[in-house]
């Protein structure tokens, strides 16, 4: 068993953390993946016209991972008692929170503006089949280097209502504050792309509109990642990871996205 009296077990839970964060990111896209399939197709049209294997093979997989993590959580949470599910928020609450939202990325941008950078003519490269240039061109991004971002007080808050399932910003790998993209650590290819679709969306909607979305989003869905707008961020980074990535237009499939009101 690890302790972190010992320093070279310090360095194994370092890289063990790693490991779950990359994990976590598999498993968010396989989640948003998922989500989309419910929201297209019915189950009884899965089941009757969907291929056996894939299905057989999705689903024994699901399940071990299932008993995994649920083997975790208990263990995690065994001891502690259960709470009250939280009361539904007020009108006035769900305005104060897109406020809050807007603000908040608003004065992120200002805190780390100073100490941010224009992507490499590398970097801009690889994401300009799927970004326009120009916008490439204008983004900046902050490197944290494990510094963190602070936890906003009104997430406090909200977890202390009783809400769960909020954006964990400490343990993030990035979060973008309109134009700036900030990274806890370092830059990932993955990462990047995925708040460069928030970018866009915020590019699209307006941010007091982008704002807005998420909340009511979140409020609907009660889970951060299956919030369509982190949905359709998920599943755009998850295309371009694959092993042969598509090239498609960013900025076409989040217009078409809010053409058809599916954030």
């Amino acid at each position: 068993m690890y302790s972190y009296e010992n320093p070279e077990d310090r360095v194994a839970i370092v890289q063990m953390n790693s490991e779950l964060r990359h994990a976590q990111l598999e498993l968010l896209s396989a989640h948003c993946a998922t989500h989309q399939l419910r929201l297209h197709y019915s189950a009884d049209d899965l089941a009757r016209f969907g291929r056996r294997d894939v299905l057989r093979k999705s689903a024994e997989a699901a399940s071990a991972l299932n008993d995994f993590y649920s083997s975790l959580e208990r263990q995690m949470y065994e001891k502690q008692p259960a709470t009250a599910p939280c009361p539904a928020p007020t009108e006035e609450q769900i305005a104060q929170a897109i406020t809050w939202l807007s603000s908040c990325l608003r004065h992120g941008r200002e805190r780390y503006l100073p100490q941010s950078q224009a992507l490499s003519s590398q970097q801009i490269a690889t994401f300009s089949p799927y970004f326009p240039e120009a916008l490439l061109k204008r983004i900046r991004v902050t490197e944290l280097n494990g510094a963190r971002l602070p936890e906003p007080e009104l997430v406090v808050k909200a977890r202390e209502m009783g809400f769960t399932n909020l954006p964990d910003l400490p343990h993030m790998e990035s979060l973008t504050f309109i134009d700036l993209v900030v990274f806890n650590e370092q830059l990932t290819e993955r990462a990047l792309f995925h708040s460069l679709v928030h970018l866009v969306q915020i590019q699209a909607v307006g941010l007091e509109r982008y704002a807005e979305l998420w909340v009511r989003g979140f409020l609907r869905t009660r889970a951060h990642f299956t919030v369509p707008l982190e949905v359709h961020a998920f599943s755009l980074a998850s295309r371009f990871a694959r092993p042969e990535p598509e090239k498609f237009s960013v900025e076409d499939e989040v217009l078409r996205w809010a053409a058809d009101e599916r954030y």
